[in-house]
């Protein structure tokens, strides 16, 4: 059986997932211990970089979320998630990227602050509005990214759908949901009812009851948050350059980890 190492919060994992429960691919989900990775023999060997989610098929491990999708692509074609036409597999594959980094950047920021406490009082607040106006941005985008079809990836759900829908729940379970009234709001609400989301979705509520006093783990440097590209982008041109430095005085954020 398929093993993916994941977390049940990781936009980039749901992703995944979607695909394999849409696809009717039997896995198995693991959750790496964050915090001692250096006993995860399996999971460092199928992800370099150290991030979920990572994918181990028999000899077979592939790693990123995009290069996952595009292996369950290739050895389980019979329903495929892309589109047929070569513009519209395009269109799917730069809404992808779009979210997995400008759309991931901002709901990665908030949990900084809310959950991880890395800003507290006036400056979080400052942050959080800047989020705000963000959101809003994304949401008016994604509107025009749907336009008049019924699903982003066209006619039925595939590729485009799953690339969005982790970061518009993500979204909402935040407090930012989609604009009432919107297409963004009804796609999501249809989206929603398929079973693998319903999944997600619950294993999300199980690993959130679980969040105690992150921000003392944070602080203490047992658990280093990574400041990938994108998320160190949103970060400096946000307002929020001195929760870097202060993280990296004291040692508890990462980077992309050093090849050896």
């Amino acid at each position: 059986m398929v093993k993916l190492y994941e977390h049940p919060l990781s936009p980039y994992a749901q992703k995944v997932k979607l695909s394999l429960y849409e696809k009717g691919i039997a896995f198995e989900a693991i959750t790496p211990n964050i915090f001692q990775p250096t006993g995860e023999d399996e999971f460092l060997r199928s992800s370099p970089r150290l991030e979920v989610p990572s994918l181990v098929d028999g000899d077979v491990t592939v790693f990123d979320s995009t290069i996952i999708l595009e292996y369950l692509e290739d050895k389980w074609p019979a329903k495929p998630m892309l589109p047929a036409a070569p513009a519209e597999r395009a269109r799917v594959r730069m809404l992808e990227e779009i979210c997995d980094t400008y759309v991931e950047a901002i709901s990665w920021a908030i949990a900084e602050i809310r959950v991880f406490g890395r800003a507290r009082d006036a400056f979080a607040d400052d942050l959080l509005a800047r989020a705000a106006g963000q959101i809003e941005g994304v949401y008016a985008w994604l509107e025009r990214q749907l336009g008049g079809r019924a699903f982003f990836n066209g006619a039925a759900y595939g590729w485009g759908d799953l690339s969005v829908w982790p970061y518009v729940a993500g979204y909402s379970g935040m407090g930012f949901p989609a604009p009432e009234g919107s297409r963004v709001a009804a796609w999501f609400a249809q989206a929603s009812q398929r079973e693998g989301a319903r999944k997600c979705l619950e294993a999300t509520m199980q690993a959130m009851s679980g969040f105690q006093d992150l921000g003392g783990i944070v602080e203490s440097g047992l658990f280093k948050r990574e400041y990938r590209d994108h998320r160190l982008e949103w970060m400096m041109r946000s307002g929020g350059a001195r929760i870097v430095l202060d993280g990296l005085a004291k040692g508890n954020i990462r980077f992309a980890v050093e090849l050896k």
